[in-house]
């Protein structure tokens, strides 16, 4: 009798540890880690809905002249963004049109390392000429070296924005 309770004890504690083996291993592979997104507020507070695409944020610019301006929001992923201070960043509308972001009244910044986040920007688009002196300053502050910025001989059509609020997509992992 003793050693009929002994061995049923045995089977139990063996059959019941590769079932949890068994399951922790499939459990892993097919269950991640479960993530969620958040946005992070820079300057006014603003919502994320009826933002437009870059590629519709391109269509309005192009029918728009050196003085126009527009109040409008749109969505995009940092191609770049000032190195030293936060204090501007590019945001693609296509291949290779972007436009160069400053911050109302200078009165918020973005973090350094935003480069490649998605982001949704409200304020005013604008087309201007930009001088040279201004964008040797913007190279300068983007790291660029010294060869390319003394590339830079003629001032440039831009599709400007003036942002009053941000908001910055980030992934958090719970």
């Amino acid at each position: 009798m003793k050693l009929v309770v002994k061995l049923c004890a045995l089977a139990l504690l063996v059959l019941t540890g590769c079932k949890e083996v068994k399951k922790g291993s499939n459990q892993e592979a097919t269950t991640p880690a479960p993530q969620t997104f958040a946005f992070q507020s820079y300057g006014d507070e603003i919502s994320k809905d009826n933002a437009l695409t870059s590629k519709e944020m391109l269509a309005k610019f192009e029918t728009m002249n050196v003085g126009d301006t527009i109040d409008v929001k749109f969505a995009s992923n940092i191609k770049e963004v000032c190195v030293k201070k936060g204090c501007w960043m590019k945001l693609p509308l296509e291949n290779e049109t972007e436009t160069m972001v400053r911050f109302k009244d200078y009165g918020f910044f973005m973090p350094l390392d935003s480069q490649g986040k998605e982001v949704i920007v409200a304020g005013k688009a604008f087309v201007k000429i930009t001088p040279v002196d201004e964008l040797k300053h913007y190279a300068e502050d983007a790291g660029k070296s010294a060869e390319e910025i003394a590339k830079i001989t003629a001032p440039k059509k831009e599709y400007a924005f003036e942002a009053n609020g941000v908001l910055l997509k980030s992934e958090i992992t719970l």
